[in-house]
């Protein structure tokens, strides 16, 4: 499969990385304007890197669209009357709609891709879906990539991308606030740093593994943890007083309604 970025960020990155890392039958040019950047990324993946973005699509199959919200603009301005037919046009914009790349490029093959930022070490999760005219070829490939950069979910209905761009996507930050917090509550505590941060890294990792291999409701896990009187359940009241769980769901419809904006220009 030929493929031509748009874009050689950090998510490019993470794609080329898994399309390396699984040995997928790939072949990758990045259109990337800083040359540094440029550089960078043929050396650590030995593609082909240029400036010139309709030359980076040049015979692609596969398009992939790996840039800002705020950067499709110019990039549809560079790509005008290049994208043939028989391409495909695959996006991870934030909140963009394949209705709305499809009238800027006047195409149809489209895929819509929402991944998050741990497809950097192959624990991504990626939520996906594409347009009817997408050939299967073409759809076996794109599922295959995002399988290599950790879980993947195909989709028919694309509302479920945009869910997705607030829950799973703009997750790991909300993820990070979390762990930053629990590390300085050890360390207000008490505790050195570094010690702090190893028991609070294992404990979330394991403790969303618990939840992933025995199936068990969250809440089932909670209340096996949470003994009458005890320090879980007077730790588990002050989160509930300071409104942690009404703040969680606020935090990601306020991620939601950015999404919105942001796919409609704003």
């Amino acid at each position: 499969m030929k493929l031509g970025f748009i874009g050689g960020g950090v998510m490019a990155e993470a794609l080329i990385s898994g399309i390396v890392r699984s040995k997928l039958d790939a072949e990758i040019r990045v259109g990337e304007p800083i040359e540094a950047r440029r550089a960078a990324l043929a050396k650590a993946h030995r593609i082909e890197a240029t400036a010139d973005n309709r030359q980076a699509i040049e015979g692609a199959e596969l398009i992939v669209l790996a840039i800002k919200p705020q950067q499709l603009d110019g990039a549809i301005k560079d790509l005008a009357g290049s994208v043939k037919p028989e391409q495909t046009v695959l996006s991870i914009l934030a909140g963009v709609k394949m209705h709305s790349i499809g009238l800027r490029l006047n195409h149809d093959r489209l895929v819509r891709v929402m991944p998050n930022t741990p497809a950097q070490i192959g624990h991504g999760m990626s939520v996906w879906t594409a347009s009817k005219p997408v050939p299967k070829a073409v759809r076996d490939f794109a599922g295959k990539m995002l399988g290599a950069l950790g879980e993947q979910v195909y989709v028919e209905d694309e509302k479920y991308v945009d869910m997705a761009t607030a829950l799973s996507a703009s997750g790991p930050a909300f993820v990070f606030v979390f762990i930053e917090s629990l590390i300085d509550a050890g360390v207000l505590l008490g505790m050195p740093n570094e010690m702090a941060r190893k028991l609070v890294l294992q404990t979330v990792w394991g403790s969303a593994a618990l939840v992933r291999e025995t199936g068990k409701h969250p809440a089932e896990l909670r209340n096996m943890v949470t003994s009458p009187g005890g320090t879980t359940a007077a730790g588990l009241l002050a989160m509930e007083d300071g409104g942690f769980r009404a703040t969680t769901i606020r935090t990601i419809r306020a991620a939601y309604e950015r999404g919105e904006q942001l796919g409609a220009g704003k």
